[in-house]
């Protein structure tokens, strides 16, 4: 089923989310089936679960879409439960960034380059695994949202000022997506 996308502005956004309980595998599978169909109408590359009003902590990446531009995410989709990241570089990387709930709106964001992260699969297996390159970034985007950040909270300041207007406009439900969303 497709969910609405909530938008900037809403408080389920704002919010770290609680631990997913492991002893409702049904229900997270239904919630993870509902997320990638959702996903998939929206043309985006990860979502997370407070993204479509769910303060636990599950999200999915899928670069598959991305192979023409990057090469080695032809297989690459990922959904992650109860999420840790265990280590992350000290060097860094500057990409621009969108986001499914602030529509309309890029930026560079600087994040490390690597990381390691402990997670269980769609499969409730336990799995730990290290990233790179343009899936790190997308990994990161998305544990951000479980943490209650956005990634418009990591834009310099001077680029934070020059798009404030549009995210007044966002909270406002002022904005045109070709996806269904939310505002709470």
């Amino acid at each position: 089923m497709k969910l609405p996308i909530y938008l900037y502005g809403s408080e389920v956004l704002r919010t770290p989310a609680k631990q997913a309980d492991m002893d409702r595998k049904e229900e997270i599978a239904a919630l993870i089936a509902d997320m990638e169909e959702t996903l998939a109408t929206a043309d985006g590359c990860g979502l997370a679960a407070p993204q479509v009003g769910v303060s636990e902590r599950i999200i999915m990446v899928d670069g598959r879409e991305l192979a023409d531009t990057y090469p080695y995410l032809k297989d690459f989709k990922r959904v992650m439960i109860n999420p840790v990241v265990l280590e992350e570089s000290s060097v860094t990387a500057d990409y621009s960034e969108g986001c499914l709930s602030v529509p309309g709106i890029f930026a560079e964001v600087r994040r490390p380059a690597k990381i390691k992260v402990e997670f269980f699969n769609e499969k409730f297996e336990k799995v730990t695994e290290e990233f790179d390159k343009f899936a790190c970034r997308m990994v990161q985007h998305e544990l951000d949202h479980l943490d209650g950040k956005i990634f418009v909270d990591k834009v310099a300041p001077i680029r934070r000022k020059l798009i404030a207007k549009k995210l007044q406009n966002i909270a406002r439900g002022k904005v045109s997506a070709h996806y269904k969303t939310k505002i709470d």
